[in-house]
């Protein structure tokens, strides 16, 4: 499994990254919708629609992110933003419910279906807005990629090697606080090394490194919160679209709340790499 999943890492790498750099900001959007719609496909799944409205839904985040790039007004992208943040203070207390008897995460496949809009859209408008700095749009979406997959990486072999204390056995109980701690330690380094090789003030170092660990905090709270729901639905993978990693919710869980996140602190805060 785990050779399965190195193999599947380094073919990913080399693509996401010419991915990152060399689409323009159009083809860059197009790209992300589509593994969106993927995402939005499978999440359904996890909801327990059939096929048929697997490509419904699926279908109605194309339609609803061709809306807003025919749009582009950097006002609607924020709003979208703002409430992308907000959802996660609200995932944060179902986790934390969910881990108690009372289990607040909704039954209603419609809710779910609702929760998945915050979800994947937010993330979408994130990266577009990122992509759309000229100088470091770039630079800025490969810092955030290297943060989040590098603190999971980092979660996950300290957690095998080193974990003891479940961090939301309800939830994800392979999940440590131990390997949770690791994964921001790892978040930190990167920062660092960034904050050193990009020169940047010791005010904005400082800020940059503040954002990265709250970055790669509530990355661990997207990825509970897929757990959670494939736990409810007894799923183990969302898809199978990725071998040794499972479908494109289980690669960008963590992105879902990280990037919405990232981009709203980088928006306010005025950081550049």
């Amino acid at each position: 499994m785990l050779k399965q999943r190195i193999i599947t890492a380094a073919m990913m790498i080399p693509i996401v990254i010419a991915i990152i750099f060399l689409l323009d900001t159009v083809w860059f959007s197009i790209f992300i919708a589509i593994l969106v719609s993927i995402g939005a496909w499978e999440w359904a799944g996890l909801c327990r629609l059939s096929k048929k409205y697997q490509y419904v839904y699926s279908s109605l985040f194309l339609l609803i992110l061709a809306c807003l790039y025919s749009n582009s007004d950097m006002n609607v992208y924020y709003e979208v933003l703002i409430g992308g943040v907000f959802y996660w203070f609200v995932a944060i207390f179902l986790i934390f419910s969910y881990q108690s008897k009372y289990k607040l995460l909704p039954k209603s496949s419609s809710i779910l279906l609702v929760m998945g809009l915050f979800l994947l859209i937010p993330m979408w408008v994130s990266l577009n807005v990122l992509k759309s700095f000229p100088e470091n749009g770039a630079s800025l979406i490969m810092f955030l990629m290297l943060l989040i997959w590098g603190a999971d990486t980092a979660a996950y072999f300290v957690g095998k090697k080193w974990g003891k204390r479940q961090l939301a056995s309800q939830v994800s109980p392979r999940k440590t606080w131990e390997g949770s701690l690791g994964g921001i330690i790892a978040g930190i380094g990167i920062a660092l090394a960034f904050v050193i090789v990009s020169d940047q003030t010791l005010t904005r170092g400082v800020v940059l490194i503040g954002l990265s660990i709250l970055t790669v905090s509530i990355s661990i709270i997207g990825d509970l919160t897929e757990s959670m729901v494939k736990r409810e639905a007894n799923i183990k993978d969302s898809g199978f679209i990725l071998p040794g990693h499972g479908g494109v919710m289980d690669r960008i869980d963590s992105l879902t709340a990280a990037a919405p996140v990232f981009a709203f602190g980088i928006v306010n805060l005025g950081i550049g790499i």
